[in-house]
């Protein structure tokens, strides 16, 4: 492990307010969540795109400019008709410019995508330095508490089914990777909730 981090606890943040995910920058935090409850708006226009199919997949890189908000107005563009679009589209349209201003980045990855299965179905760390994910409709990401190396966790063959925590539907989560300076074998273990279930997932990558 790190030797900076030995001296340091690892945790996770949960909050009801979007400020929590500014925890994330706290040495030792490697993850933050804002437990948000979507607005029946919200979920509703979720569950009828999951039911569109899982061919719905939006990607792009933004390039960040302080002076103005990014465009997103033709974000999952083949949901365009659905009840509740533009309320979706501002969302993802927020949590852009927070994530964007939290980490000063310049360049960020997006994704949206609907998902019938796990994406990644084995509990991993991400090589990144940090990922911010939302599940709009479907169950979460599921996740350990690693308060120890995370290679202890990754080369065990078998996790207690007990200790394994899952994200909600709504929720705003921010994830440390190994990539994050300070960070290195202290990143979220986490994977792709088990079994069928369709799902709309968003994830935003700092890219720079």
């Amino acid at each position: 492990m790190n030797q900076a981090l030995q001296l340091v606890d690892i945790r996770q943040a949960f909050g009801d307010s979007p400020q929590i995910l500014a925890d994330v920058l706290q040495d030792g935090v490697n993850m933050s969540v804002w437990r948000r409850h979507l607005p029946p708006q919200l979920e509703d226009f979720a569950a009828v795109v999951v039911g569109l199919g899982p061919s719905l997949a939006d990607q792009r890189v933004i390039e960040v400019d302080e002076h103005r908000a990014p465009v997103l107005g033709d974000l999952l563009a083949e949901a365009a008709d659905v009840e509740g679009y533009g309320a979706f589209v501002a969302d993802v349209t927020w949590l852009v410019e927070a994530f964007t201003c939290l980490l000063g980045a310049r360049r960020l990855g997006l994704r949206i995508r609907v998902l019938e299965g796990p994406m990644c179905p084995r509990f991993h760390v991400d090589n990144v330095p940090v990922r911010l994910l939302c599940t709009y409709s479907g169950p979460g990401s599921e996740w350990l508490v690693n308060d120890t190396n995370t290679q202890e966790y990754l080369s065990t063959a078998a996790v207690d089914l007990h200790s394994i925590k899952r994200l909600h539907a709504g929720e705003v989560a921010l994830l440390k990777g190994e990539k994050w300076q300070g960070n290195e074998g202290a990143g979220l273990v986490h994977r792709s909730p088990a079994g069928p279930q369709r799902r709309l997932l968003l994830s935003l990558d700092w890219l720079a």
